[in-house]
């Protein structure tokens, strides 16, 4: 896992870590490449002849290849997995590998991580025909993770390589065969397997969460995984929208654009989420090791009284830094307002905000999201019709004045074909309602704005409520150490 440390508190926050992402050519990436630094070995790639030496890495605790029952044994070699995917893939912008970065809990032996990791990839990606490169690092460093590199094409019952996808014949209502101005018949790709789609990467996180935990109950561990923390670590945070080409090339010249302007905007509110986050997380740790050490501290101890104590002046203080009267005032009048008098009720009242934070983050979503999606129908309804006397008059074209006219209009004719496809994707029945669509963009604009000032006000509520538990830790601390004195006496 990755671990952020409270440094008063001395606390440890788990924080759930699993991300997905592609290996591509297209990117400049290599799987023999990606191989080779994960397990720290040797390995040349015959596609491109570059040798990748990473047998200096350290950190590398446990390597293994998984394979399916059907698969070439050669394939146990990772030079000779990783070099067939390569020369399989033929395009220069092939997706070549499939990576699956997980944090693993640190709770558990070594023994115990490798079998959670072995366990988890047999029964979500071998057990389905896919061949799993397991690379596990450790740099004694409490953040043990393991790289999973997956083969992203289906295997054959004879160990060939089976096509990542096929052509299907699209008919019309009488179920013949659609055929285009050239004499061929339209088609759509299908997948020929299912791994690619949205909802796999959900389950793979969600089994995770599900597998890890199973192994620590059964290891006597009371740390545990929280499926919602998990949620808010891949789900939380609200997406950036796409820059495309123009604004891309416009920021990385230093140009401010709207579009950057809008993402440059979403990653300062995402910080403050992750903010929250992790102040409510530190929160509830610290409450939990109250908890733990009610012998000591009793949990009924009056609060209101024991901040009043740092303000009275007493040799004992001489230990503890004494706090700012005023913000002290403000903590005991935190407390007051929210009728908090002990630490079962602050920790009910961290509970409250949690839940009221999560819901608010929910509900934050859904209008991004709804917001995003208006914003792109307004946009290619835009240059649907900027462009579509344009497409009429090439539409009426034949032969080769039909093609001399698309070459020396290429990009108004593409950007209205992809315009004229997402409408038909996104749009129920035939009526562009742009005037509706903006409507309804103010009105959700002015929901997100309420939404973010709730959310600064749990910011700020959070904020008090850390200054009081680190003043209520003083104050424990310095009645903890009276008691003993008198103990003593």
């Amino acid at each position: 896992m990755l671990f952020f440390c409270c440094p008063k508190g001395g606390f440890t926050i788990a924080i759930y870590h699993c991300s997905i992402k592609i290996i591509s050519r297209g990117k400049g990436k290599s799987a023999v490449a990606a191989a080779a630094y994960r397990s720290g070995e040797k390995l040349i790639n015959n596609y491109d002849g570059i040798t990748h030496d990473y047998t200096r890495k350290s950190g590398i605790a446990y390597t293994e290849i998984m394979l399916p029952s059907h698969a070439p044994p050669d394939f146990q070699n990772r030079s000779v997995l990783w070099n067939s995917v390569e020369k399989i893939e033929k395009s220069k912008n092939s997706q070549l590998a499939r990576e699956i970065e997980l944090a693993i809990p640190k709770e558990l032996n070594r023994e115990q991580q490798i079998s959670l990791v072995r366990e988890y990839v047999n029964d979500n990606f071998v057990a389905v025909g896919m061949c799993a490169d397991i690379a596990v690092h450790d740099k004694s460093d409490g953040n043990p993770h393991a790289h999973i590199m997956l083969t992203m094409r289906p295997l054959e019952q004879d160990g060939t390589w089976g096509a990542k996808s096929r052509k299907e014949y699209i008919t019309d209502k009488n179920g013949e065969r659609i055929k285009l101005k050239n004499g061929n018949f339209k088609t759509r790709k299908v997948d020929t397997v299912d791994w690619n789609e949205q909802s796999k990467a959900e389950l793979w996180r969600s089994k995770w969460a599900e597998l890890a935990n199973k192994y620590l109950s059964e290891n006597e561990i009371a740390d545990r995984i929280d499926h919602r923390s998990f949620e808010r670590q891949g789900k939380e945070q609200i997406p950036t929208i796409h820059l495309g080409v123009a604004a891309s090339q416009m920021e990385r010249k230093g140009i401010t654009t709207e579009r950057g302007n809008i993402n440059r905007e979403i990653k300062a509110r995402n910080k403050i989420l992750a903010e929250i986050m992790a102040k409510i997380s530190a929160l509830k740790n610290w409450l939990a090791d109250i908890f733990k050490r009610k012998e000591t501290q009793p949990p009924e101890q009056n609060l209101i009284e024991l901040l009043q104590e740092l303000s009275t002046p007493q040799k004992i203080n001489m230990q503890y830094r004494i706090y700012n009267p005023k913000k002290l005032a403000e903590q005991i009048q935190y407390l007051q307002d929210n009728k908090i008098f002990t630490i079962p009720q602050l920790d009910e009242t961290v509970n409250s905000v949690r839940d009221e934070y999560d819901n608010i983050r929910i509900t934050l979503k859904e209008v991004e999201g709804r917001l995003k999606s208006l914003t792109e129908l307004v946009k290619q309804t835009e240059i649907y019709r900027r462009h579509r006397e344009l497409y009429k008059q090439y539409h009426s074209l034949s032969g080769n004045k039909s093609d001399m006219f698309r070459i020396r209009n290429y990009t108004e004719i593409a950007l209205y074909e992809a315009a004229e496809k997402y409408l038909k994707e996104n749009v129920n029945g035939s009526t562009l309602e742009v005037g509706k669509w903006k409507t309804n963009i103010a009105t959700l604009t002015e929901r997100k704005e309420r939404l973010y000032s709730e959310i600064y006000k749990k910011r700020d509520e959070m904020k008090l409520a850390e200054s009081v538990q680190k003043s209520v830790d003083t104050a424990l601390k310095q009645h903890t150490r009276k008691r003993n004195i008198e103990y003593e006496r």
